[in-house]
């Protein structure tokens, strides 16, 4: 099977991961109680995040999202929604099952643009097929501000792979470049100037090929493996 070859057979392998979002009253110790809970019952919180909710029916109250795996998920659900600082609580299903695998995409605008096109359409065919696979972009100009962007991508949720679409992208971008993939998080870059195609993991001249070859990299249903060709120019 060559890189760019389908598998013909999907796993149907379910998971235990469970989702539970809460709203909950703005008070110290909240988000305490509820993680208390989760560890007396054996659960483990895989992610959590929180915010203050600035819009509607709830506004000024938090909104609390964690997955957790293992547990006995039933008795966490019940405790939780007794405690007397819960509005609201509802499983959902995970990020995973949602919104998937995300490519993010930072540079100038009609590059980024052309680079979604092609990883839009390709997660399409993905998604049609059971797949979940997000596209992200942002439209980014400046060393100081793509830099932060770059930097910040370790911290995204369920990011897989950065596509970088410039036209000069070097100095503190190519250091956080560098970083970013020490954390495991391939880098695609356009041919552009400067010295960040020289440090990403390959380098691709047409940005929609970019954005096609950058959804084939991280499905589970296509065979393109950065691996295979890092370090070259395509």
């Amino acid at each position: 099977m060559t890189e760019f070859e389908y598998e013909t057979e999907i796993g149907n392998e379910e998971d235990n991961l469970k989702a539970l979002r809460i709203i909950v009253k703005n008070e110290i110790g909240v988000l305490r109680d509820i993680t208390k809970i989760v560890a007396d019952n054996r659960g483990n919180i895989t992610y959590a995040q929180t915010f203050i909710i600035k819009y509607g029916e709830n506004k000024g109250n938090a909104l609390v999202y964690i997955e957790i795996e293992s547990g006995n998920f039933e008795k966490i659900r019940e405790e939780i929604e007794n405690l007397d600082t819960v509005i609201e609580l509802e499983e959902e299903k995970p990020f995973d099952k949602v919104f998937g695998k995300r490519v993010i995409i930072f540079g100038g605008g009609a590059l980024v643009s052309q680079v979604a096109l092609g990883a839009i359409s390709e997660a399409d065919r993905h998604n049609l097929r059971g797949e979940r696979i997000s596209v992200d972009t942002m439209p980014i100009i400046g060393e100081e501000e793509l830099a932060e962007a770059v930097k910040a991508v370790s911290r995204l949720h369920r990011a897989e792979i950065l596509v970088l679409a410039g036209g000069l992208m070097g100095g503190k971008i190519t250091e956080e470049v560098k970083k970013l993939r020490k954390e495991g998080i391939p880098v695609v870059a356009l041919n552009m100037f400067g010295t960040v195609p020289r440090v990403a993991d390959v380098v691709i001249s047409d940005p929609v090929m970019a954005g096609t070859l950058s959804v084939m990299h991280i499905s589970e249903k296509a065979k393109f493996d950065i691996d295979r060709v890092r370090g070259k120019r395509i």
